[in-house]
Formats: C-alpha cells, structure tokens, sequence
C-alpha cells in the first residue's frame, strides 16, 4: 500500500495481527499462525504479531496462585500472569524460523509498553516502540507479548482480562500501521450469540459507535477498552478466525453511504446479553442535592464500574436508588458502602440481587426509527418476561430481567427485528 525498506521503493501493507490463547494453545495451532505469516510475508505484507498465553494457561496460573494464598500481592501476581505471554512469544518465533521467517520476540516492557501502577488491570500511558520498529526496517516479525507492559514505578503490569487486543490496538497506533486484525475462535462479530441463536448471521461491517455498545453490554469479543482506543485513534479493526482464515467483519467509522445504509441495514443490529452482573438497592435515601454524587463518587474511589442506575420518584421526602454493577464487585460495593457511606447518607442497603441479568440492542438506525423500544418491550411481555431496570443511549435500549430468562429473550428479541438468518 505505502510502505517502503530503506532506499528500495516497495508498495506493501502493515498489519498488526493479534492472536488469542484458541488460536495459539498448541504447537500444532501455532505451527498453522506460523504458515499464514509467512504467506502474508510472502505477498509483500509486514506483519508484526501481538500473541496471548496459549490456551488456558492464565486460567492455569491463577488458579496455582490461589491454592498458594487468598490474597495474592498484585506486583507478584502481575509478575507470574504476564509468564504465560513470555512463554508463547518464544514459542512462535521457533514456529516462524520453521517456516523460513525471522522473528524476534519482545515481552511489553521491551516493546515499549509504559503503563500505570494499578497492578491487574493497568492502563497504557504511553508506547515507545522503537525496538519495534527497528525489527520491521530490518524484515524481522517483530513477536510482542499481549496484555503487559512496565508501571511508571519500573513493575511488570497486567493489562487484565482482553488486553492483548488492547495492546494490539495500541501497537497499530503507535506503527502507524495499515490495518489491526484481532483473529479470535469466531469469524467475526455476529448480531446475536450464536450459541443462544444458532440462526444469528455475521455482519461484513459494523460501525464503532455500534460495536462500543455491544461490547458494553456483553459482547465479549473484542475487548471493549481495544475498541475504545481504535475509535479514539481512527485505527482501522478487522474481526476474524484464525481457524477458517475467512473475511471478518470490518469496523469503520461510519457507512459509506449513509442513505443506502439506512435502506439495507437492520435498524437493530444486534441483540447481546450479559449475566456477570448483580443489582444493589439503596432505600429510604433523602430526595436532596448532593446525596446521589456521595454515593457514586464512593464506589468510583473503590473501583467499583456502576453500569445502570434507576431513581424512584419521592415520596415522603425519601427515594430509593437501584444500580447494577459486576458480581466480581459485588463485596467491595457492600464493603465500601457499609463502611460511613451509608450513615453519611441516612440509607438503608438492601440483600443484593444477584439472580438478573441484561438484554440490549444495538443500532444506530433506532435514532431515526421510532417504536424500537415498544416492540422490545411488548415481545418481552408477549413472552411473560418481566423487566426490572431500563437504560437507553442513542443507539442502544438495555432491560435487566431474572437471569434464567435471558437466553429465552435474546432469543425472541432477535426475532422480533428480523435477524435471524
């Protein structure tokens, strides 16, 4: 496309390519990555890959962790789960020299990855890759560790669960690079779970602003902070399997043609769901100014992602305030609010519900559709399906339900817009 080595005038594509622990869990997987470099390579194509452990080998490392102790220093567990993106990096530089191809491996730190000092889950503050760099001009693959990085404070880091899409995105950014192909073990991103809708077709494309919301409410690949960042950065996304090798699904900004993708695109796009999450109950809160921000800004300082939240109206000069928020936050929600929270703001904290879960869709055409929630709302009543919360954007209309009744939903929803395929 516009690449070129040193003086020689060559017209190739730049193309960071991630691969996730399915697509490299064994030596054989990795053999069959190997192959499809060096046919990228072949064509003319630089490709620098972003590799994840194999398989589940970070699933293996914590669960080692926790037969160790229950509370685990961070700085040592960001240490031991970044081990298994070390080993696989070295690993596919022995597939890749099979197959002909130089390649370098290089962990986070060393692929210039500086993030911040919150140890699991660490943002990139910025990327220096110049190690990078020097590996493409040379025609070396350059083989980086996903999902790490090094603190400000000169720690190894663990960018959480999906970030080595992240680091994907990031790098591609940072390369100026033509194209980020994030192969996973699906062809692309679908209108619905193909394991709770079998007839859910794949989209050629899908906008960013789209596929944000999908990924924030339960849509689980790609990572959503990957998608964040190549929004941000206008980095071009390509969805794909590395089992079948077929076209995925493209992400861009917007449809070419606005008008023609009012007439051929669903207004719903898609339909997703998500059962990680629990529903807190603040009762008998004063309806005054002020009080909502203390309880917020408290679960913010703790850490805890609040997701949907629902006021009731006053009555008596008290109202009541229901949120859902991740399981996994669930005790340092009630921790954090029973410790002066509470008091500070005369409430009263009912038993979670942990028994919900949430079913969205998504779409820009709903913008200029009207009755898109009357039909979601009316095919979950037909089907005597209760909804307990509701939560809207432009593009998205989410309703938490009881979780045995989610799959059920999606189902029927699916329907009911005309995307089963």
């Amino acid at each position: 496309m516009r690449r070129g080595r040193g003086a020689t005038v060559v017209c190739v594509a730049l193309l960071v390519q991630k691969f996730g622990g399915t697509s490299v869990a064994d030596p054989d997987r990795m053999r069959t990555v190997a192959e499809h470099v060096a046919r990228c390579r072949k064509r003319g194509d630089d490709v620098a890959l972003v590799v994840s452990a194999m398989g589940k080998e970070t699933d293996d490392l914590l669960h080692m962790a926790s037969k160790i102790t229950s509370e685990p220093d961070g700085r040592e567990m960001d240490m031991l789960i970044t081990a298994g993106e070390r080993k696989a990096i070295s690993l596919m530089c022995m597939a890749l020299h099979q197959q002909g191809v130089e390649a370098h491996s290089y962990t986070g730190s060393q692929a210039g990855f500086l993030t911040d000092a919150n140890h699991q889950n660490a943002k990139i503050l910025e990327i220096n890759p110049y190690r990078i760099k020097e590996s493409l001009a040379q025609g070396i693959v350059p083989v980086i560790a996903g999902a790490q990085g090094v603190s400000t404070e000169k720690n190894v880091t663990f960018l959480g669960r999906g970030g080595s899409d992240t680091t994907a995105v990031a790098l591609a950014h940072a390369l100026d690079a033509d194209l980020c192909e994030l192969f996973t073990d699906v062809s692309g991103v679908f209108s619905a779970d193909p394991r709770i809708v079998p007839r859910a077709g794949k989209m050629e494309t899908i906008t960013f602003d789209e596929l944000l919301e999908m990924t924030a409410t339960g849509c689980p690949k790609p990572a959503m902070r990957s998608v964040e960042v190549a929004h941000n950065h206008r980095v071009p996304l390509h969805v794909r399997s590395a089992f079948t090798w077929e076209p995925g699904t493209l992400v861009v900004e917007r449809y070419e043609n606005e008008e023609e993708s009012a007439m051929e695109q669903p207004i719903i796009r898609a339909v997703t769901s998500d059962v990680s999450e629990s529903k807190l109950t603040v009762v008998g809160v004063p309806d005054q100014p002020g009080v909502s921000g203390t309880l917020f800004r408290s679960l913010a300082d703790a850490g805890v992602n609040v997701d949907m939240i629902v006021q009731n109206v006053a009555a008596d000069g008290t109202t009541d305030i229901s949120f859902t928020l991740p399981t996994e936050d669930l005790v340092k929600a009630q921790e954090t609010l029973n410790n002066g929270v509470l008091s500070a703001i005369s409430g009263t904290l009912v038993a979670p519900e942990s028994s919900v879960g949430k079913v969205s869709v998504v779409g820009a055409g709903m913008k200029s559709n009207p009755g898109v929630a009357a039909t979601m709302f009316e095919t979950l009543a037909d089907n005597n399906i209760n909804i307990d919360m509701i939560s809207t954007s432009a593009i998205r209309i989410s309703c938490v339900i009881d979780a045995d009744k989610v799959d059920e939903a999606v189902q029927h929803v699916h329907t009911a817009f005309g995307l089963d395929r």
